[in-house]
């Protein structure tokens, strides 16, 4: 194999590309060996012995099926969640589905007559002051505290 490196970089000056870019024609490599001008390689260019190749870009079809699933709702399941727990449900929504819970189980005993209209009112204050964390608590509260009538 002979050094055409001299030649290699003189044809990418001149077609301003990298030399990595820079195609020469393994049949005629005789002829490119004796251009040492550059109007001799520019003559070679000019006979398309010497080409550029195209620029090589990057393929958008991995990207793309990702995309088309992400539209159909795929790859959103936990190992694809970052973020803080208040990033996807903020502290405020959290507050809103448990308080809202909570009122309505309490509402849910009072209609039931499980629990008393004092009762009833006494438990949805202490709900909106944040004193019980789930209705399992609540329920729990409420038996500990023998307030749960028996039917």
């Amino acid at each position: 194999m002979t050094d055409l490196s001299n030649q290699r970089r003189l044809a990418a000056q001149i077609l301003k590309i990298g030399q990595n870019r820079v195609w020469i024609d393994p049949e005629r490599m005789d002829d490119v060996e004796g251009a040492i001008t550059r109007e001799e390689v520019r003559k070679l260019i000019h006979e398309q012995v010497i080409v550029s190749l195209p620029v090589k870009g990057v393929s958008r079809s991995r990207a793309k099926t990702i995309q088309g699933k992400k539209r159909m709702g795929r790859r959103s399941g936990p190992g694809s969640v970052t973020g803080a727990g208040y990033a996807k449900v903020t502290k405020k929504e959290a507050w809103m589905i448990k308080i809202r819970s909570l009122r309505r189980k309490l509402r849910e005993l009072k209609a039931n007559r499980t629990i008393t209209e004092a009762t009833y009112t006494e438990y949805y204050r202490m709900a909106g002051s944040g004193r019980f964390e789930s209705i399992a608590e609540l329920e729990r509260h409420l038996k500990a505290n023998e307030l749960w009538r028996k039917r």
